[in-house]
């Protein structure tokens, strides 16, 4: 019985299952149901259905249903963007003409994509542009939007199989440009052959020497040097324009809305507003793109897997890189490069010049479309993106050890309309990694813009530019120790470039920067009353330069103005005093090593004599002062009449500069005194000057860390001096 209720229970639950599983099904089936017919009446379904089956030579004019269908298309592309499968119906109708030319252009403004764009759509509008009768600006719109989404293209390979049919376009002078704006994206080794370097041979000695011909030129010249023997301009006027301002505030309006990052192969800027309310440029955004493969799809792809190629954001640690670094695949968007440390790394070990020569482009491209010719009415609300761009970007130059010769470019240009308060450390960071500059283009590129921002601005900027001109040299000078030829006669000027410099021609750019420094900080002491602070800058300069010739090995010595050399000595902060003594005692070591050189050896450098000549004067000058106490006298720099100083009521004038009464050093003076005497009532500090209490004196006043007065005095003076105990002046003092 038990078991017969049990039975009838069980068969009772497995008909409320079947019951449950039933209306589930159901509910589903109504689900899908209803979902369909909603697809089915969606307007844009509706409209991606027209222009999928619409026959061609469909009339465009009086078509109220064509009109209907592209608005729907339209109000869709720029408020969210399209899908993939949206923009492949959409680009296939644009380009296969079915409805003429004349709805292309409205087609191609709206196709902005939501997230990436099928590259087998790229390929068939590519072949489109060889069928029917297309005219020249569609065409030349169609490149312009490829351009844009260029690293929204979920695959390269297909495009870079059709890269011969891509180049056969280059013959078209109003695509030209175009076309080699996308060879240039799209060039591999393998895609650089004989007669295709003839061709664009021959089509700049027909066009001129064009930059986006000699861009697609120097490519090609670093892949195969061998087939490119034309001589590439080490600066080359900026190649390819940003081709993507009929897209731009569309973009940045998708992005916004979407909340997610479309990368772009150029920067995007935010939205324009009223397209007739300004014709300037906007201030741009200014964006590190993230690390991703040179494609979206699984790495594991056919031509990678034949390739055994690993993108390199699949790299996790530092040996990794070591054991794949020659089978690495770069980002499709190399910007991307600046915001990874082993992808630095990668960089620095594998000195690729081709990723470097991609790098330059985007960089130079975001610094000067979207930077250089921004509106700073905007600069407030895209501050903290710009700091992070640059920032990104000196921490990448520092970890490099070397700036990016994009950014050089862009500060040469930047410098001449920069006011100098607009992210000025960070401008000033990048100014400190400007190579070695010939000494001819050294005004025009650098001095002229500088000195106009140093007498118009405050202090503080003073201050910095003393600072970056002094991070400028200490690199010139070890870019200069580290990578120079070992015949002693060429320097390159960095480790990614073959321009080389002559040692002179080195020498005269050193020279040329040490003496621009030295005529702004003489008359930066004047016009800030020589403030102690811009003191300090100008005197860290010249312990750089003291010491060219035994730190860095450089032939030279250079010896600071006059404007420079009194100010520090006058100075009445003991600090000043001191580092004017250490650097000069530096020049003496440095100089008398040279010439100890000069005599043992023909190869060694001559020094000039009015080097010589300026030092002695300089060291006459301070050891009569500190030491002799004979300021004031005949034959030295400083003089007064003698009536003058009568009047002053200064009492024993010529003693007012030694080490007892200098301004600078009288407070340890009365500190000794009241050591030496403490019961003494009145203060004579002239009794300092005897023998053992001068002696003592001066090892309480080398003990204060005075190392430069130290070491200045020791070089300067003999020992018995120091020692007290022969003092022919010890009465005049």
């Amino acid at each position: 019985m038990a078991a017969s209720f049990s039975l009838s229970e069980s068969d009772q639950l497995s008909l409320i299952d079947q019951s449950v599983s039933s209306r589930s099904g159901n509910r589903s089936l109504r689900v899908a149901e209803k979902e369909r017919r909603k697809n089915a009446e969606d307007p844009f379904v509706l409209a991606l259905k027209y222009f999928s089956d619409v026959q061609t030579g469909t009339p465009v004019t009086g078509n109220d249903e064509f009109e209907r269908n592209l608005v729907v298309v339209e109000r869709v592309g720029y408020s969210n963007g399209l899908s993939p499968e949206a923009i492949s119906v959409m680009l296939e109708f644009a380009m296969s003409l079915r409805m003429g030319s004349s709805p292309c252009v409205r087609v191609l403004k709206c196709l902005l994509p939501s997230s990436v764009v099928p590259q087998e759509a790229v390929v068939r509008g590519v072949v489109w542009l060889n069928v029917g009768k297309m005219p020249i600006t569609t065409q030349v719109l169609f490149l312009k939007w490829v351009l844009t989404v260029f690293d929204m293209i979920d695959a390269k390979d297909q495009l870079r199989a059709v890269y011969g049919f891509i180049f056969s376009f280059i013959t078209e002078e109003n695509l030209c440009p175009f076309v080699c704006h996308l060879l240039y994206l799209l060039t591999r080794k393998e895609s650089v052959r004989v007669f295709r370097v003839r061709k664009l041979l021959d089509l700049q000695s027909k066009l001129g020497r064009q930059p986006f011909l000699l861009h697609l030129l120097s490519l090609y010249k670093v892949f195969s040097p061998d087939l490119v023997s034309l001589s590439i301009p080490s600066r080359v006027k900026s190649g390819f324009r940003n081709h993507n301002s009929p897209w731009k505030a569309a973009l940045a309006g998708v992005q916004r809305r979407n909340g997610v990052q479309i990368t772009s192969a150029i920067s995007l800027a935010p939205p324009v507003g009223d397209r007739t309310s300004s014709r300037k440029r906007k201030y741009c955004h200014l964006q590190i793109p993230v690390l991703t493969s040179v494609t979206n799809k699984p790495p594991q792809t056919e031509l990678n897997s034949r390739k055994k190629l690993i993108p390199l954001v699949q790299i996790q640690s530092f040996n990794q890189l070591l054991e794949k670094i020659h089978q690495i695949e770069l980002p499709s968007q190399m910007g991307s490069l600046l915001s990874s440390g082993l992808a630095l790394h990668y960089l620095d070990c594998v000195q690729d010049e081709s990723a470097l020569l991609r790098l330059n482009f985007w960089l130079g491209c975001a610094l000067q479309e979207e930077f250089l010719f921004g509106n700073d009415g905007d600069a407030t609300q895209n501050s903290e993106e710009t700091l992070q761009f640059l920032n990104k970007l000196l921490s990448a130059q520092h970890f490099l050890q070397e700036g990016f010769s994009s950014s050089d470019a862009f500060l040469y240009k930047f410098l001449n309309v920069w006011d100098g308060s607009l992210m000025r450390p960070h401008i000033l960071g990048l100014l400190s990694n400007i190579p070695v500059i010939p000494a001819l283009h050294l005004g025009k590129l650098l001095f002229e813009p500088l000195t106009q921002l140093f007498f118009t601005s405050s202090l503080f900027f003073k201050c910095g530019l003393m600072e970056c001109l002094n991070s400028m040299l200490q690199k010139w000078l070890t870019w200069h120790s580290v990578y120079a030829l070992e015949d002693n006669l060429d320097i390159s000027l960095n480790s990614h470039t073959s321009v080389n410099m002559t040692l002179s021609g080195f020498k005269d750019s050193v020279m040329e920067l040490v003496h621009f420094v030295g005529r702004l900080a003489s008359a930066g002491l004047q016009l800030e009353g020589c403030h102690t602070l811009l003191l300090s800058f100008v005197l860290d300069f010249y312990d750089t330069v003291c010491d060219t010739f035994l730190k860095f090995d450089l032939p030279l010595v250079v010896m600071p103005p006059p404007g420079v050399f009194y100010p520090a000595f006058f100075a009445p902060d003991p600090i000043s005093l001191d580092r004017l003594a250490c650097i000069m005692h530096r020049y003496r070591v440095n100089l008398t090593s040279a010439k100890s050189q000069e005599k043992a050896t023909e190869q060694a450098f001559h020094i000039s004599r009015q080097t010589f000549q300026e030092f002695n004067h300089y060291l006459v000058f301070m050891v009569n002062c500190l030491w002799n106490s004979m300021m004031f006298k005949p034959g030295m720099d400083v003089q007064l009449s003698e009536e003058l100083l009568q009047k002053s009521n200064v009492p024993q004038y010529w003693t007012r500069f030694d080490l007892i009464h200098h301004p600078a050093l009288m407070s340890y003076a009365f500190d000794f005194h009241q050591k030496c005497w403490p019961g003494r009532k009145e203060m004579d500090l002239n009794s300092i000057k005897h023998s053992k209490p001068w002696s003592w004196y001066l090892k309480y006043l080398f003990n204060q860390g005075f190392e430069g007065l130290k070491d200045f005095f020791q070089s300067n003076i003999n020992r018995q001096q120091m020692a007290g105990d022969e003092r022919g002046d010890s009465q005049q003092r």
